[in-house]
């Protein structure tokens, strides 16, 4: 593990709006966060705001324009850029007039933090001479604004009736529009492999890495598993593109799209990623060296360097530290509770209100995405308030006016979402059309009225937190918290939330809140007892499946169980804890019964 400068955590990336804006609140306070640049629609409007309110010039990137969706995204980037380094100066300018800001910012800091001890070595007698400004100016780390690409997000465009080429794809337009931008940061890819939009990072010198090996604009990989990151960064490699960062996201227990493993805990694969670490980078820099070579780019003088960070269901500063510390990782996400934290997120009051009820049968693993993924997702959500009364009107869906989510092909030529009106509709009608068993049909009604329009329902609480006009798609919030939100129950400060992380407060009242790895496991367990039960008539293939995600799951318990008997004196609490409740779940576990024939 490097040093850590500033803060060992991150806020990931939430939703299309909920961290749009996170890097103008936490940036200049050595924060990172991560903004989507899926919805083009969405920064723009915020760019638009930012611009009234601080009196700096607006020209509107209208849909006229061919490349708009990048152009869009160049923009809003560049300003959050300028917004964030002009409040970083401004911080460290605030020394000379002995203001607070500085002493905030250091405040927030871990006690580890390398920044914090030097500088209280240095100036703890006297922290506003001159000698204090030139040093703050040359170690204060700023946060990074990284920003996230969902890589199937990709469907063609067309302007002025013609298809477009492959790059003007809503993904390509997206990559682009941060290549283009004025970043020194990384761009998270997410939710699998994209080969063609892998392939295109390849037309940008910012993604190359210098004689000193720097890269302007970094790859972060958002991987479940040892063998994903293994295959796509060799993948990369050999196209001259480096992953300067794996982040592992738990399969089950995180926010929003939740891709489950095939019964892989995010105990054993941080293991293996801490074994396999030095291979990976010592496998991974030969096949780039050697791709450099031949396309004539600068080749680094010394091997380049791989981060590791986690995040998905942590919660509580003994288990950051623990991750931190058991696994050798640079950083961990935290992102559900910031959802509670206004000055950090946009989640306009009367959501928040929600939140601060919401405990677990509030938060479900659900079939809401539009794309057929399991979602985390909050059951009251306001978006969804009346999706029954909608379909007594004969109104299901949604109108489809963003079309970020476009995919399927079940009824008509061109791809539509499934949470469209105009989907719901034709499937209604089929449904009703095959003489279903009432149960069934009603089965089949609920999981289709679950789609909710993501592309409006992830973005409106910006619009209401903001000030910016609902009417078009209403204001409706879809949000979508991890289980672990369940024991966060109030709004908070920015600083009470970091003090959480880091020990020096405690935000969580409850007494039950399992460890994360119990809760991911749970969650594990309720998943396949659900795949079971849903089997009516067992094939070979699926029996086997089914069997291989239980067997992982007992070895994953197997691991627990002797990483119990490694915790120090320090975890004995935690230790206790997690040996009761594997127990347990083990034995459920092993009592479950698949099928072999109907």
């Amino acid at each position: 593990m490097s040093k850590i400068l500033g803060h060992s955590f991150h806020i990931p990336v939430m939703g299309t709006g909920f961290t749009v804006d996170t890097p103008v609140k936490v940036a200049h306070l050595g924060i990172s966060s991560v903004v989507s640049i899926v919805d083009d629609v969405l920064v723009e409007k915020m760019r638009e705001m930012y611009c009234k309110k601080l009196s700096l010039p607006f020209k509107p990137i209208t849909e006229k324009t061919k490349d708009f969706r990048a152009e869009r995204i160049t923009s809003y980037l560049n300003l959050l850029d300028n917004l964030v380094k002009e409040k970083f100066e401004n911080l460290k300018e605030s020394i000379q007039d002995k203001g607070k800001e500085i002493e905030e910012y250091l405040d927030l800091l871990p006690d580890f933090s390398e920044v914090k001890k030097e500088f209280k070595e240095k100036f703890a007698d006297n922290p506003y001479v001159k000698e204090a400004k030139e040093w703050l100016s040359n170690n204060l780390p700023l946060g990074s604004i990284d920003v996230n690409i969902m890589t199937k997000l990709d469907k063609g465009n067309q302007y002025e009736g013609e298809d477009l080429p492959v790059e003007f794809n809503d993904a390509h337009a997206a990559l682009r529009g941060f290549a283009m931008s004025n970043l020194e940061s990384s761009m998270v890819l997410s939710a699998g492999m994209n080969p063609r939009l892998y392939g295109y990072l390849e037309q940008f010198d910012d993604f190359y890495p210098d004689a000193n090996g720097y890269i302007k604009k970094k790859i972060v990989l958002k991987v479940s598993d040892y063998r994903s990151a293994l295959i796509q960064g060799r993948f990369l490699a050999k196209k001259g593109i480096w992953i300067s960062e794996y982040r592992i996201e738990s399969g089950l227990n995180c926010g929003g799209h939740a891709f489950a493993t095939d019964g892989f805990l995010m105990g054993p694969i941080l293991q293996e990623f801490k074994e396999k670490r030095d291979e990976l980078r010592d496998s991974l820099n030969p096949v780039l060296f050697d791709t450099l070579k031949e396309k004539g780019k600068t080749v680094p003088s010394e091997p380049l360097s791989i981060k590791v960070t986690a995040q998905g269901g942590v919660g509580t500063a003994e288990e950051h530290e623990f991750l931190m510390q058991q696994y050798n990782l640079d950083s961990i996400g935290w992102g559900s509770p910031f959802l509670m934290v206004p000055e950090a997120c946009d989640v306009d009051e009367k959501t928040l209100s929600l939140l601060e009820k919401a405990d677990e049968e509030d938060l479900s693993l659900s079939h809401a995405s539009p794309l057929g993924v399991r979602f985390n997702n909050l059951n009251s959500n306001t978006r969804d308030a009346d999706v029954w009364d909608r379909l007594k009107q004969n109104k299901p869906g949604s109108p489809c006016t963003k079309r970020y989510m476009i995919a399927n092909t079940e009824f008509t030529k061109e791809p539509i979402c499934t949470a469209s009106r105009q989907y719901q509709k034709l499937k209604l009608a089929h449904l009703r059309e095959q003489n279903l068993p009432k149960e069934e049909l009603e089965k089949e009604i609920n999981l289709l009225l679950q789609k909710t329009c993501l592309c409006k329902g992830l973005s409106t609480a910006s619009y209401l937190v903001n000030d910016i006009d609902t009417k078009k798609d209403g204001d409706g919030v879809s949000i979508c918290p991890g289980p672990n939100l369940a024991y966060f129950t109030k709004k908070v400060k920015l600083k009470e939330m970091i003090d959480h992380i880091y020990d020096r407060t405690n935000l969580i009242e409850r007494k039950d809140r399992p460890h994360m790895f119990i809760k991911e496991l749970n969650l594990y367990y309720d998943y396949l007892k659900e795949q079971v039960s849903e089997i009516k008539n067992p094939i070979p293939k699926q029996v086997k499946s089914l069997e291989g995600f239980k067997k992982n799951l007992l070895s994953g318990v197997d691991y627990y169980k002797g990483l119990s008997q490694k915790f120090s004196d320090k975890y004995n609490d935690m230790k206790n804890q997690v040996s009761k409740d594997l127990e347990k779940l083990e034995g459920e576990i092993k009592s479950i019964l698949i099928k072999t024939e109907s």
